[in-house]
């Protein structure tokens, strides 16, 4: 058994304990898998009437008696220790409730970083929030101002009088390099890995390529700012959160605060916009300590330029891939290194060159990452962590090759394409790339495309066209919980913790557990949002619908069994086992007999019940031990550029995914899209000016900071194989992330063909092409 399956057993014990039951060999396809029913269906969000009227609250939103508002300051240094400190007029403000420093904040510890083997854990940070006077990064939370209004809090806060001792600061990437360090693994796969002989195969190749690609830092930029409005009843505490790790950040506050699991409530029905940066920051941690000693409640909204100083994004990167080829195309070598920011008290690896490990089969590998320690706020889990700028780099060196031996780069792709993992040998559970690539490349028109670059023109206009794979790795997190409450009526109440960051949760489970219960989606009511719910991990990974649909799954067979032992021995199911039954038009049917079956409502009115509930957890994920799963994507771009002003024009894109079974296409199309939008900015627009001399974010406002509007986005096409996982539940693999891989180095590429000249240096600006 390999390290990285004893690391995922390990971590599964942790999280459900050790119960050999639960560990069922194999199993059989989710019976769910092709059913046409509601599953599959283009169905509306469930929410979208709410948003539109404006019925829905987000965490800023939220009504209190009494609320007083937050504001914070920040360190304009990056390293050092502060020298005075005075609080008297901002104290004096009107309307000031509380000014909040080091002096008087409560002494707590920290938060266990977020980690796959501390499923659980939230903390994007290890360092201590304002409990005492050393600064670690620029953009720190120094004080905290409460006050009857925000206008109040943000003045008074500008009163507060406090000078600092800079001490030199670890800002420069490059100077970082002479002491980075090699972590032993990167996630839960080995770090520095070597297969065969690279070096030797690049020397003695026909074919080779061997640069370095280097991408910038980015930063979150969801719609809905980072915000928090909480209160304290006694020793009870209760937060609205903008969150996509609700039950683990009821359980961080509460092992912060020294309450029981049961005394904090986290609420986050609505979510702007998450991506992987709303976890656990320094935000939450002082607004809940500073309602504390006020004793009100407490409403805190990040601003833009708040969000940016204390919230991680995105770490550059600089990476060197190599590849070597025979005079078939066949890979000799395939290298992938590099560099990135990875303090040691954050928690996210950046992790760039797992997806090649995966992708293509060579004769030889090797892949390793350094971390370079840098004063700055932890970076962060951002939209395909690694895989984004990863897939640009490796890519983009594909393609490179392609052009050096002349060969079109998807027929290069294909002739590599593998047949079990490429490392561990693992079968793959469904794989169908090379469809995705055959049927995108039919429906873009690539027999159009010029191998030549620059050929094709339309006046002052170069067009190119170009491809690259993404990859995401399918995750499903053990411990997801889910409850079921069935009434006599013939109603289905689901229940979980999740979160919905507008991507359609709550609208694909509500269509799962419909087919799963035998119900009309009508008659399915979905709660989550709610800490006091179910417990369901964070949304993140592209691993939330298969997890939540393993609980529903695992509920709904416990309910069936429970309506079995209601029915008794005067049921036409008497003598039946749990398992020879199953939900189906609101009645209990024998699988091996339909003939055989009894309503719920007669069910449960013979036990003198109103309902029945259930709450179960969702069963091992033991596909992810035995295959090697990973949604797929062959992306194509065209692009139009200026040879006068260098503009780039993205004219069409298409992507073609192997994604398992589509769940809701209207709901899916919306999450491709929008992954491929964040690509656009990736690759030509986003860019986190950082300033080493200072240690600041130079650019932290949606003025500087160039996220993609609607005049950079064209008409964006997508499709599917429509393959279903056969091991996974309801045969769907995750699609959140899987968007954005590989769409820039699609635009580099398109940009190549177009112009001649190649770009390893995110983003592809104006001054990069003239």
């Amino acid at each position: 058994m390999s390290r990285t399956q004893n690391i995922v057993i390990e971590s599964v014990k942790t999280v459900l304990g050790w119960v050999p039951e639960r560990w069922l060999p194999g199993g059989t396809p989710d019976p769910l898998i092709m059913r046409r029913g509601a599953v599959g269906r283009q169905v509306s969000r469930l929410d979208g009437p709410l948003k539109v009227g404006g019925q829905a609250r987000f965490a800023a939103e939220v009504a209190m008696e009494g609320l007083c508002y937050a504001s914070l300051l920040h360190s304009p240094v990056t390293r050092g220790r502060i020298t005075r400190l005075d609080t008297s007029a901002a104290e004096g403000a009107p309307g000031v409730i509380l000014v909040m420093t080091h002096r008087n904040m409560p002494r707590l510890g920290t938060l266990p970083l977020i980690s796959v083997t501390n499923l659980g854990a939230v903390g994007a940070s290890a360092l201590p929030i304002m409990q005492d006077t050393e600064i670690r990064y620029n953009g720190q939370v120094v004080a905290l101002v409460l006050a009857e209004t925000q206008e109040q809090a943000d003045h008074a806060t500008s009163l507060i009088g406090i000078d600092y001792e800079a001490a030199a600061a670890k800002t420069h990437f490059e100077a970082a390099k002479a002491s980075a360090r090699t972590p032993a693994s990167i996630l839960i796969e080995k770090n520095h890995t070597v297969v065969g002989n690279p070096g030797s195969e690049l020397a003695q190749a026909a074919f080779q390529v061997d640069n370095l690609y280097r991408t910038p830092g980015n930063n979150h930029n969801a719609i809905e700012l980072h915000a928090v409005t909480l209160a304290w009843e006694g020793d009870t505490l209760t937060v609205h959160d903008s969150s996509q790790m609700i039950a683990g950040s009821a359980q961080a506050l509460a092992k912060l605060f020294g309450l029981k699991k049961d005394q904090v409530r986290v609420l986050s029905p609505f979510v702007g916009g998450g991506f992987g940066g709303k976890g656990m920051w320094d935000h939450q941690i002082v607004a809940v300590a500073a309602a504390r000693i006020a004793g009100r409640p407490v409403r805190l909204v990040l601003s833009r330029d708040g969000v940016y100083r204390i919230v991680g994004g995105r770490t550059p990167t600089e990476q060197r891939v190599a590849l070597a080829a025979d005079s078939d195309g066949k890979l000799a070598a395939l290298i992938h290194t590099g560099h990135s920011v990875m303090p040691p008290y954050s928690a996210c690896p950046e992790q760039y060159t797992l997806t090649g490990r995966a992708l293509y089969r060579a004769k030889s590998y090797e892949f390793v990452q350094h971390h370079l320690d840098l004063d700055i706020v932890p970076n962060t889990y951002m939209r395909a962590p690694g895989e984004a700028v990863g897939t640009f780099a490796l890519e983009s060196a594909m393609d490179e090759l392609a052009h050096a031996m002349g060969m079109d780069p998807i027929e290069l792709r294909l002739r590599n394409e593998p047949e079990t993992h490429p490392l561990s040998g693992t079968p793959f559970s469904q794989r169908a790339l090379v469809q995705a690539y055959r049927d995108g490349a039919a429906r873009f028109g690539w027999e159009r495309r010029q191998a030549t670059p620059g050929t094709q023109r339309d006046g002052e206009w170069r067009i190119g066209m170009g491809c690259a794979t993404g990859s995401f790795p399918y995750a499903r997190m053990p411990g997801a919980s889910a409850s079921i409450r069935l009434t006599r009526e013939g109603k289905a109440i689901v229940s979980c913790s999740a979160q919905d960051m507008g991507m359609g949760t709550s609208t694909v489970q509500a269509q799962h557990a419909a087919d799963r219960l035998g119900l009309p989606m009508e008659a399915i009511t979905f709660e989550m949002g709610d800490s006091a719910l179910p417990s369901t991990p964070m949304a993140g990974g592209s691993s939330q619908t298969v997890s939540i649909a393993a609980a529903i799954a695992a509920a709904a067979d416990k309910l069936a069994g429970e309506l079995l032992r209601l029915a008794g021995n005067s049921s036409p199911l008497a003598g039946l086992r749990a398992g020879e039954v199953r939900l189906a038009g609101q009645t209990l049917v024998s699988i091996q007999d339909p003939s055989r079956s009894e309503s719920f409502q007669s069910i449960l009115t013979r036990a003198s019940r109103e309902e029945i509930t259930v709450t179960a957890a969702g069963s091992a994920p033991l596909e992810m031990l035995k295959f090697a799963m990973h949604s797929l994507s062959a992306n194509f771009c065209e692009v139009r550029v200026s040879e006068v002003t260098g503009e780039v024009r993205v004219t069409r894109m298409l992507g073609s995914f192997d994604c398992g079974a589509i769940l809701n296409p209207k709901t899916a199309t919306s999450q491709f899209k929008g992954g491929m939008i964040m690509g656009i900015g990736l690759a030509l627009t986003e860019e986190t000016l950082f300033d080493a001399r200072s240690g600041r974010i130079m650019n932290a406002t949606l003025a500087d900071y160039h996220i993609p509007s609607h005049l950079d986005v064209p008409e964006i096409e997508v499709m599917w194989t429509g393959i279903p996982d056969p091991r996974s539940p309801l045969g769907a693999r995750g699609i959140g992330e899987i968007g954005i891989t590989g769409v820039a180095a699609a635009i580099a590429n398109a940009v190549f063909n177009a112009t001649g000249k190649r770009i390893r240096d995110l983003p592809i600006t104006l001054d990069k092409l003239l």
